[in-house]
């Protein structure tokens, strides 16, 4: 086992079979389950797992407040986020707090192992329906306050780490990325990585976010 797993779910049917499944996979396996977003983050700190499967509607915390609790925590763990999608503004609070993935219930079983292995490995990674519900989300938005002026949000970045960051915010890769710059790979992850320190931010999810608040990205 090189992945240890927290899963944190108030349904216990819901635990018991992500279990199974997890415990089924060569590379992973649980090393603990919450019911409460509270115990959640308590045993993160006992267990100190790789990933935490966050649910987001649990008592006594949330999995929102529970995810901003282990991700700031003194043993950070990595937030794998699996929702039902029943609250849009959870979502992109849940990503705010620091989730590196969030992925819907219902995906294919090898989706979720494999999703696990991602953020495990250090990425980011997001179901296709949450990259449309992220950018519904803008679009509702930006609608109501009105643009944000690019120029003034991003004075801090050269026009390079401008055009890296609108290209992250389009969810390029940075195989991508590289082909559209016509630069190396290792020229785009280079970018990639100094945005992510320039920017504060954990993951690429964050930086698609910074991106649209910026501006740099449109809805659309």
């Amino acid at each position: 086992m090189t992945i240890r797993v927290l899963l944190a779910d108030d349904q216990p049917l819901i635990r018991s079979g992500l279990g199974v499944l997890i415990d089924s996979a060569a590379d992973m396996g649980v090393v603990a389950e919450a019911g409460t977003g509270a115990e959640a983050v308590r045993l993160a700190q006992e267990h100190q797992p790789d990933v935490i499967v966050m649910d987001i509607r649990m008592p006594v915390m949330d999995g929102i407040e529970a995810t901003r609790h282990v991700v700031t925590g003194s043993a950070p763990s990595r937030v794998l986020v699996l929702s039902t999608f029943d609250d849009d503004e959870s979502v992109y609070a849940a990503l705010r707090a620091g989730a590196s993935g969030f992925l819907v219930k219902d995906m294919a079983l090898d989706d979720i192992l494999n999703a696990i292995r991602v953020v495990a490995a250090g990425d980011a990674l997001l179901a296709p329906s949450v990259t449309r519900r992220l950018i519904d989300h803008f679009a509702d938005h930006s609608s109501s306050r009105g643009p944000t002026p690019a120029n003034r949000s991003s004075a801090g970045l050269t026009d390079r780490e401008r055009q890296v960051l609108t290209l992250v915010g389009r969810g390029r890769s940075n195989a991508e990325i590289a082909a559209d710059l016509f630069i190396s790979p290792a020229t785009a992850k280079a970018h990639v990585a100094r945005l992510l320190a320039k920017l504060e931010s954990r993951d690429r999810i964050q930086l698609v976010i910074v991106a649209y608040e910026m501006g740099l990205v449109s809805p659309g």
